[in-house]
């Protein structure tokens, strides 16, 4: 007995240090919170701005300039969802919004986590 006792604790272990090491894929932001916030379930373009001021869209990194060619080149009929750091600078969303509604792309959205 002892000596299964022995090895289910050392898998314990074993599985334990490993799940340490697995990391989420992704870009880590933090979105400001709101209360009204609600779910979108469509498909939409995904700008992201992280607080050192890089761009990514749809997860790609990407610079302002090449943001604005590739949206400009993207359809109007698809929705636009801004995922900003709370840190960002409220200008640098507000420049984005407007280039968007400029190109005629009916819906805008921010991100926000729900409190």
């Amino acid at each position: 007995m002892v000596p299964l006792i022995n090895c289910v604790f050392l898998l314990l272990i074993f599985f334990l240090l490993t799940s340490s090491f697995v990391f989420q894929p992704g870009i880590k932001i933090n979105l400001p919170k709101a209360v009204t916030s609600e779910v979108i379930q469509e498909n939409t373009v995904v700008i992201t701005i992280t607080s050192d001021n890089r761009f990514y869209l749809n997860e790609m990194p990407v610079t302002l300039l090449e943001l604005k060619s590739k949206l400009e080149k993207a359809s109007t009929a698809e929705p636009v969802l801004i995922k900003a750091d709370r840190d960002v600078v409220l200008s640098k969303v507000v420049n984005i919004w407007d280039f968007c509604r400029d190109l005629g792309i009916k819906q805008v959205n921010i991100a926000t986590n729900q409190e």
